[in-house]
């Protein structure tokens, strides 16, 4: 076997750049249209705030975006629910630029796509529409959401005799849901005929009576996953539910004239000028729903389960403009310090400071800071530039690394050779590419006496598989480092016990926790930079990652941490994961 196979170190030609979950939007007027008019002085009120919204949570979808609106004063004969959807990075501006005078409604949506299942196209683009010629049976639906047990979802939905068109868990939680409210509409049917009802009498009568927590309740059990779905029907209900361990955000805000919904809390603040208390997070398993009349409430659609808000979320890819937010990261630099000291060996006077743009920024702050609680100058210098985005036409693997290397660039001159050390903090390490094709190679060009490359994230161990684009083991660098050492020490009937209790016991126990525990953190970091080390590199490096426990403590809303420890939310993360590593160690190993 070549030896690259043997340690399970497979050449990888992805950028480290992550696709994060999406985002969404929401609004409902409460008051007439010309109220809006009236008082702000544009008829395009709700379109101008739902463009906001969408464009303040541009980082979370960057693939596609949609809209789509329902006019509940539209007459029998004309359209009353539109939608336009587009791709690419500037897709935002494009959907806007068609949307005309006839997206006019009261009920208003929006979605950016980030694809995490690596499919691509127009009709993967939420939102997604359901037709018929019943008003209250139309169904748009878009959502933040990885469903783990789509296949079993399928399997109910072809059990009733729907033959599902696409197998994509977006169009299939449309089908799934489609299908509970045709029964609810068939439910107030029967109930209109029994009080006497006839033709359009009995068709008022389903659109004022809708039940929508009835349709959820029915549908929502049968899905396994991290989500954030919403909704709204062409008899004018909305709404949006989140999954019973909290795991994808969603807040909302409501007064006399609109009710808001959108994947953070910061950008309802600045679009609707509010304060942080103003807005509420929406409960787990809870739905927010606004009927056809204006009516406003939330409910508990499933049981809530323990609380597993995603911290990586909180590290990586939520706005940091959010005041919880940034004292979080401030704080998980900030205590990273102890690692650092002990890696420069106290060596403050000859050590230069530095980040990686952009995310880790607010973590870089915090870190100094605890420099200067120690009664020390702290020397900082703006060492690494992201020069240009290279991503769009990357194609190649070689090419790909070989541009990938030139992603970032050095301030030549900013610390002294041979003498100074260099801290450089990130936000995470995941896959490794960036650290092996770019950023070692270019800070080893200002020869540091050494480079300590900080982590404010723990080492990232287990893949994702709610809706962020780390879904296999074998990507990441943490894993292949656990699974060279086991090889090189001889360890090989673990791996062979793990594989045998994954594929016997896929769901009841995550197996893959097993792998880890022989070596200690700094083992597996000691590893990671072995491979990771360019050929050539003459500077010492270290790797200092955040431990678990001051994950927590600085992210103690969000404890959910299953791509540090592997204890995953719901039993088809277990049951992926599992899969994931027979998968793995059939192809590689």
């Amino acid at each position: 076997m070549p030896a690259a196979v043997q340690t399970g170190l497979k050449p990888e030609t992805c950028m480290e750049t992550l696709k994060h979950e999406c985002g969404v939007a929401m609004i409902r007027l409460l008051k007439p249209l010309s109220y809006y008019g009236e008082k702000y002085g544009t008829a395009h009120y709700a379109l101008n705030k739902l463009y906001l919204l969408m464009e303040k949570q541009h980082n979370r979808g960057q693939e596609g975006a949609g809209a789509a609106c329902v006019n509940l004063d539209a007459p029998a004969g004309e359209e009353y629910m539109f939608r336009e959807r587009a791709e690419g990075k500037d897709a935002i501006s494009e959907v806007f630029k068609r949307l005309g005078d006839s997206f006019t409604g009261q009920l208003f949506m929006g979605h950016l796509r980030y694809s995490t299942t690596g499919k691509s196209g127009l009709q993967y683009v939420h939102p997604f529409l359901r037709r018929n010629n019943w008003r209250a049976r139309n169904l748009c639906l878009c959502g933040n959401f990885n469903m783990t047990n789509i296949d079993e979802v399928f399997g109910f939905l072809t059990s009733r005799g729907q033959s599902p068109r696409l197998r994509g868990d977006s169009y299939i939680t449309l089908e799934l849901l489609g299908h509970r409210l045709d029964r609810e509409v068939e439910r107030l049917y029967a109930e209109a005929r029994e009080t006497g009802l006839e033709g359009t009498g009995i068709t008022q009568y389903i659109d004022d009576h809708v039940c929508i927590a009835n349709v959820l309740r029915s549908s929502m059990p049968h899905f396994d996953g991290g989500y954030v779905i919403c909704g709204m029907t062409g008899s004018g209900e909305m709404f949006a539910v989140r999954d019973p361990q909290g795991i994808r955000p969603a807040f909302w805000y409501r007064d006399d004239e609109v009710v808001v919904l959108a994947s953070e809390r910061p950008v309802i603040q600045t679009t609707f000028c509010l304060e942080a208390q103003d807005i509420h997070e929406l409960g787990r398993g809870e739905a927010l729903i606004v009927t056809r009349g204006g009516e406003v409430r939330t409910g508990r659609i499933l049981p809530a389960g323990e609380n597993r808000a995603c911290s990586f979320e909180r590290i990586y890819f939520s706005r940091g403009s959010d005041r919880d937010i940034y004292r979080e990261r401030k704080m998980l630099g900030e205590q990273l310090m102890p690692a650092i000291m002990k890696a420069i060996g106290n060596d403050v006077a000859h050590t230069v400071f530095s980040y990686i743009p952009n995310t880790a920024e607010v973590a870089f702050y915090g870190m100094t800071e605890g420099v200067r609680r120690l009664n020390h100058d702290v020397r900082i210098e703006k060492v690494v530039v992201k020069d240009i985005k290279l991503r769009t036409f990357i194609t190649e693997g070689n090419e790909r690394n070989d541009l990938a290397a030139h992603v970032y660039d050095i301030v030549y001159g900013s610390l002294e050779p041979e003498v100074d050390n260099l801290v450089v903090i990130d936000d995470s390490i995941v896959r490794g590419t960036t650290l092996r094709e770019s950023i070692f190679k270019i800070l080893d060009r200002l020869h540091p006496k050494k480079i300590v490359m900080v982590s404010s994230a723990p080492q990232i161990r287990y893949p994702d598989y709610y809706g962020i684009d780390m879904s296999s083991l074998g990507e990441l660098c943490a894993f292949r480092a656990a699974v060279a050492l086991l090889l090189e020490r001889g360890k090989r009937e673990l791996i062979n016990r793990i594989y045998t209790a994954c594929k016997s016991d896929p769901l009841t126990s995550n197996h893959v926790q097993d792998l880890y525990a022989p070596f200690n953190p700094e083992e597996i970091s000691c590893k990671i930079v072995e491979m990771l080390r360019p050929e050539g590199m003459k500077s010492e490096v270290e790797l200092v990652f955040q431990s678990i426990e001051g994950l927590h403590h600085a992210c103690p809303g969000h404890p959910g941490d299953w791509y540090f420890t592997g204890d995953y939310p719901t039993p088809g993360g277990i049951r992926r994961c599992n899969e994931d590593f027979v998968k793995y160690v059939d192809s590689v190993l």
